[in-house]
């Protein structure tokens, strides 16, 4: 059953991270009206069981909170699409996970009445429920008008995150050590299994395994505030 004060969560974006946001919010008592079809359909399903999946107006018509969960490049056009049918509505909220972009993306629902809000959970997403976990113990970027902050704040909390603001003009500089983070990992670590693998280490990943995990966490310790004194 849905507590009072709960809202109604439209998810635009089916991929990675709308199901599980989505999910995240139904934990914290929200309900979730509906969502768009999107790039893996069975899995979303299973992250949100019996939601109905409808077409992108349907979706913003039902909610107030929609939930823009699309590629970065995709998401101006969305904003702008839905504005030109007059599909965003006056107090609706309006929030997009894209790192890489504030607000500013969203003035066309919020010329059109809709409030808007960036948030932005800092996990590399699975899709999954395992994802869930992973909110719980991460923080997530929050840019809003200043009267709407808390909004903004508060829905991070719901979703298991430690919220911390980001302002507008650094919402490029965030997104940068964003990627600078994952890609470069990711990189690092391809070239490394695939120099075990050449001089015939079995499972390059299982055998990187504790030593990567234990670098990062100790580089992590390392560039905490307060710094660790061991």
């Amino acid at each position: 059953m849905v507590r009072d004060g709960r809202l109604g969560v439209g998810i635009v974006g089916a991929g990675r991270v709308g199901p599980v946001v989505g999910a995240a919010l139904a934990g914290a008592g929200h309900a979730i009206v509906g969502i768009t079809s999107g790039s893996d359909d069975e899995r979303a399903s299973a992250v949100l069981p019996g939601v109905p999946v409808l077409d992108t107006q349907e979706v913003v018509r039902r909610a107030e909170l929609v939930i823009l969960a699309v590629p970065s490049s995709e998401l101006p056009s969305l904003v702008s699409g839905i504005a030109e049918v007059g599909g965003w509505q006056i107090g609706q909220l309006v929030l997009h996970t894209d790192p890489a972009q504030g607000i500013e993306v969203l003035r066309p629902a919020a010329e059109r009445g809709a409030i808007p809000l960036a948030v932005h959970p800092a996990i590399t997403f699975t899709g999954t429920s395992i994802d869930l976990r992973q909110l719980q113990a991460g923080f997530a970027a929050v840019t809003a008008p200043a009267a709407v902050l808390p909004i903004g704040q508060a829905l991070a909390v719901e979703m298991g995150c430690e919220p911390v603001v980001i302002a507008e003009a650094d919402r490029a500089a965030y997104a940068d050590a964003i990627a600078t983070a994952t890609e470069f990992s990711r990189s690092i670590i391809g070239q490394s299994t695939s120099r075990l693998r050449e001089i015939g280490v079995e499972n390059p990943g299982g055998f990187l395994s504790a030593l990567v995990q234990s670098t990062v966490e100790r580089a992590l310790r390392d560039a905490s505030d307060p710094p660790p004194l061991v």
